[in-house]
């Protein structure tokens, strides 16, 4: 009887990772990235990893975390117990049968398309009423438009922009759909006259506008950069990834 009263504690285990996964995928989370988290959170390893600010920079993602973590200490407890009673005929299998039949009640529902679409509505909806813009990701302020794009942009020696100013390279600028937000020199970032700086090497240009037109204004200096840091394993921040 014990031994059925962990298989069934395992099948609810089982089924709340699937919910997890589920409600992070609701709040745009990637599908493998949600997975791996939610394992992370409910057993309390391979958290600190660099993709749990994801989860960290997200108020709702945070409240979910929360739970997930109070029920791996919960599990952890239940099943050590149960290991520990093993010959006892206290384990109520009753009523942990009602909580799994629940669970995957919970679970069936999630599967529904338009359970989980009025729940993508409803974290969105909670997001814009109830949270301040300086806890949001910066996914969720820049990235609002299929077109949009955030680029971190490395300069080379064999960039355009090397040695030269912006306003030099790209005439018009204020009339374009773009905007450079500062410039990254080594831990100095410079948010003044940006567009009449000289760029030195190493610059980082954090910039964000319409992907078209960025992807056409510095299609070379993408392209070097894309190059360079594939060469040396590294990714350049873009509307791919979080900052």
């Amino acid at each position: 009887m014990n031994l059925f009263f962990l298989l069934i504690y395992f099948i609810i285990i089982t089924t709340v990772i699937e919910i997890f996964v589920i409600l992070f995928r609701l709040t745009d989370l990637k599908l493998e990235v949600s997975w791996f988290q939610v394992i992370s959170l409910m057993t309390g390893t391979g958290f600190t990893t660099g993709e749990s600010e994801l989860i960290l920079g997200h108020p709702i993602r945070r409240k979910l975390a929360t739970f997930l973590i109070l029920f791996g200490a919960f599990s952890l407890a239940v099943i050590i117990s149960s290991i520990s009673t093993i010959l006892s005929d206290d384990l109520r299998t009753k009523e942990i049968l009602y909580m799994a039949g629940g669970v995957l009640l919970v679970f069936a529902l999630l599967k529904l398309k338009s359970v989980q679409t009025k729940l993508s509505k409803l974290f969105k909806q909670d997001m814009k009423q109830n949270i301040e813009l300086d806890d949001l990701p910066i996914r969720d302020i820049f990235m609002s438009e299929k077109q949009d794009l955030l680029l971190n942009l490395h300069i080379y020696k064999e960039s355009t922009l090397f040695q030269k100013q912006i306003s030099e390279v790209i005439h018009d600028y204020d009339e374009l759909e773009f905007v450079v937000l500062f410039i990254l020199r080594g831990e100095l970032k410079l948010r003044k006259n940006i567009y009449h700086t000289q760029i030195h090497e190493g610059d980082q240009i954090l910039i964000f506008g319409d992907k078209n037109v960025i992807s056409k204004l510095l299609k070379k200096d993408i392209k070097i950069m894309e190059e360079k840091l594939k060469n040396t394993q590294h990714t350049p921040v873009s509307e791919h990834h979080s900052l």
